[in-house]
C-alpha cells in the first residue's frame, strides 16, 4: 500500500495538528491504514494539552519528505561470500546477465564489488604461468573449477605454488616443495617424477590418462591426483579464477544507506566507476544494488497539505513529493503541482471546521477522541469564537463537535487559551518560534510571529528582549521583515514590536515600534492583509 502523509504547516498549531488527525481517520473510514497524520514540527502546550485531554497519539514526526532510498523498490541482490572462487563470480554474472556481484562477509555485510574489469584481470593477472599459486582450496573445489576427475583424494584442501612442467624436469623439481602442485601432460615417467617428489597434488593435463601405476603410487604417497581435459594453459587460466573473490574484488565500491536522498544517490552513482552502489540496512547488511536504471523512476512520496497552501510553510521536500490534495482556510500562496489535484480553500475560522463539515457532509461521525480534537482546533484558532475570522460554519461545527465529544465548549476553550497563554519556563527564542509563519509580500520577505499573552506586561517587561531576539530572527533567516504581535485576549487588541531596515518600518508603520493595534487579534485576517498592502503601495 502506498502510504499518503497528512501535514499541517511547520511550527504546527493547535489547528494544524487537529486538522491532520481528523481527516486523516475520515479518509482511513474507507481506505484503512493508508493516510498517516503527520507534523514537521514540535508541539506547542496547547497542543500536547489536546492530545493528552483526548487521548490521542502524536502525528508522527517527518523532517523531510525529499525521496529517500528507502522509497525505492529494489530488484533481487546478487551476492556472494568472500571465499567463493571467483569462476563462480563470473558464473552468475553470465547466468543473470549482470555487470556487477556484491560480495558479502560472513555477517551479510558488503566488503567488495566484482565487476567486469575486475573479472578480466582476474583471468589474465598472472601472464607467467611460472607464478601461480593457490589458496587453500577444497580438492573438490579445484576439480570442479578445472571439470577435473578426482583420482586420488589424498587432501581435502590445497595450498601452495602452481608448476607447468615446461622447463627441464629436474628444474621444475628442484623448485617445489611438499605443499605444491604439478601440472603434466601425457609423461608418465615425469608424472610418476613429480609423485616420488612428494608433491601435494599432481594435475594430468590435456586428457591424458592417469594410468594404474601413476595411480597407485599417488596413493600410496599421500599425493592427490587430478585428470582433465584442459590443456596447461587452460589449467592456469581457470587456476587464476579459483583465487576466493576476496582476492580479486574492489572494495572501493560506493555504499549508501535507507536514508540517502536520491538527489545525493544519482551524484554517487554517477561518479563511481562501477555506475553502481550498495544500499545497506540500518544494521549494514545488504538491501539493494542501485544501478542508474534504478534511479531512471520518478519517486515522489503523495501528501496532504492542510491548514497552509504556501510552500515556505510546508515540509522539507515538498517541491520532491506528489501533492494530491490541499485544504485550507488561508490566503492563497505560491504551491505549484505538476497535475491537477483536489483544493479546497473556504474562509472559515480553522481547518478543523472545514474537516467537521466534511463528517456532516458524509453523513460519518468522527471518533469522540477526534471530535475532541476537531473541537480544540476550532476553538484555538478562533479564540472560542471570538475571532472575527469566525462564521456561521464554525458555530455549527462546534455545537456537533461538542455533542460528540461530550464536553462543554465554553469550559475547553478557558482550558485552551490557559494553555496557549502559559509562557512560564520557556525561553524567548522557543515562545517566539511557536507560531511563526513566513510569507512572500510583494517581493519581500517576512516573519510574522504570534504570542497569545495573557495581559501586555508581559511583553512591555520584556521588550529589550524581544528586540534582541527579533534582530537575531532576522540575521538567521535572511527575513526583510520580522514581526511579532502580541496579543492580549482580554484587551481584544495586539503589541507589534518589528525588526527591518528603519526606512522600511517607517514606511510601513509610519511610527516607532513597538505600535499598539486595537482590534487587530487575527494575524489571518486583521493584521496580514493591511500590512500586505501597505507593502505593496511602498513597493509600487
Amino acid at each position: 500500500m502506498n502510504q499518503v502523509y497528512l501535514f499541517g504547516h511547520r511550527q504546527p498549531d493547535t489547528d494544524s495538528i487537529a486538522c491532520v488527525i481528523g481527516y486523516a481517520e475520515l479518509l482511513n473510514n474507507a481506505e484503512p491504514g493508508k493516510y498517516i497524520p503527520a507534523r514537521c514540527g514540535e508541539l506547542n502546550p496547547e497542543s500536547r494539552y489536546m492530545l493528552g485531554r483526548f487521548g490521542l497519539s502524536e502525528p508522527v514526526l517527518v523532517d523531510s519528505v525529499e525521496p529517500r532510498l528507502s522509497d525505492i523498490a529494489y530488484k533481487p541482490v546478487f551476492s556472494l561470500p568472500q571465499d567463493v572462487p571467483t569462476v563462480d563470480v563470473a558464473t552468475l554474472m553470465a547466468k543473470e546477465g549482470i555487470r556487477n556481484v556484491v560480495i558479502t562477509d560472513a555477517a551479510d555485510r558488503p566488503v567488495g564489488m566484482v565487476g567486469e574489469h575486475a573479472l578480466a584481470n582476474a583471468y589474465i593477472r598472472k601472464i607467467h604461468l611460472s607464478e601461480l599459486t593457490v589458496t587453500p582450496i577444497p580438492v573438490g573445489t579445484l576439480a570442479r573449477i578445472l571439470n577435473a576427475a578426482v583420482v586420488v583424494a589424498a587432501h581435502e584442501t590445497l595450498e601452495g605454488r602452481v608448476y607447468i612442467s615446461i622447463d627441464a624436469l629436474h628444474v621444475t623439481l628442484a623448485k617445489m616443495t611438499k605443499n605444491d602442485i604439478a601440472v603434466v601432460g601425457d609423461d608418465e615417467p615425469a608424472q610418476l617424477a613429480f609423485i616420488s617428489a612428494g608433491i601435494a597434488c599432481l594435475i594430468i593435463a590435456e586428457g591424458a590418462p592417469a594410468g594404474e601405476r601413476v595411480s597407485t603410487e599417488a596413493g600410496k604417497r599421500g599425493v592427490t591426483l587430478l585428470s582433465t581435459d584442459l590443456d596447461a594453459f587452460g589449467v592456469g587460466k581457470m587456476i587464476n579464477l579459483s583465487l576466493p573473490a576476496r582476492e580479486v574484488m574492489e572494495t572501493e565500491m560506493p555504499v549508501l544507506t535507507f536514508d540517502d536522498t536520491l538527489a545525493r544517490a544519482r551524484k554517487v552513482v554517477s561518479a563511481s566507476k562501477f555506475r553502481a552502489a550498495c544500499v545497506v540496512t540500518r544494521e549494514g547488511t545488504i538491501a539493494g544494488v542501485l544501478t542508474r536504471t534504478t534511479l531512471l523512476d520518478d519517486v515522489r512520496k503523495p501528501v496532504i497539505l492542510l491548514d497552509h497552501n504556501e510552500s515556505s510553510q510546508a515540509v522539507n521536500g515538498i517541491e520532491e513529493a506528489e501533492v494530491v490534495e490541499i485544504i485550507d482556510h488561508h490566503r492563497l500562496g505560491t504551491i505549484t503541482t505538476l497535475k491537477p489535484i483536489r483544493f479546497l480553500n473556504d474562509p472559515v475560522g480553522s481547518t478543523s471546521t472545514i474537516i467537521a463539515m466534511k463528517y456532516l457532509e458524509s453523513g460519518q461521525t468522527p471518533t469522540k477522541a477526534v471530535a475532541g480534537a476537531l473541537l480544540c482546533g476550532i476553538l484555538s484558532d478562533t479564540l472560542s469564537l471570538r475571532m472575527s475570522t469566525t462564521t456561521g460554519r464554525d458555530t455549527r461545527a462546534v455545537e456537533f463537535l461538542a455533542k460528540v465529544a461530550g464536553v462543554n465548549p465554553e469550559e475547553l476553550g478557558k482550558d485552551l487559551l490557559e494553555q496557549g497563554m502559559d509562557l512560564s519556563g520557556a525561553m524567548l527564542e522557543t515562545i517566539l518560534a511557536r507560531d511563526t509563519k513566513a510569507f512572500d509580500l510583494s517581493g519581500r520577505n517576512v516573519l510574522i510571529s504570534q504570542v497569545m499573552v495573557p495581559s501586555f506586561a508581559w511583553n512591555h517587561e520584556r521588550a529589550g528582549e524581544i528586540q534582541a531576539e527579533l534582530v537575531k530572527m532576522k540575521a538567521k533567516t535572511g527575513a526583510d521583515l520580522v514581526l511579532v504581535l502580541f496579543t492580549s485576549v482580554l484587551d481584544n487588541s495586539s503589541d507589534c514590536y518589528g525588526e527591518a531596515d528603519a526606512d522600511l518600518l517607517h514606511a510601513v508603520f509610519e511610527k516607532t515600534l513597538p505600535v499598539h493595534l486595537d482590534g487587530v487579534m487575527s494575524r489571518k485576517k486583521d493584521f496580514l492583509p493591511w500590512l500586505g498592502a501597505r507593502l505593496r503601495t511602498i513597493s509600487g
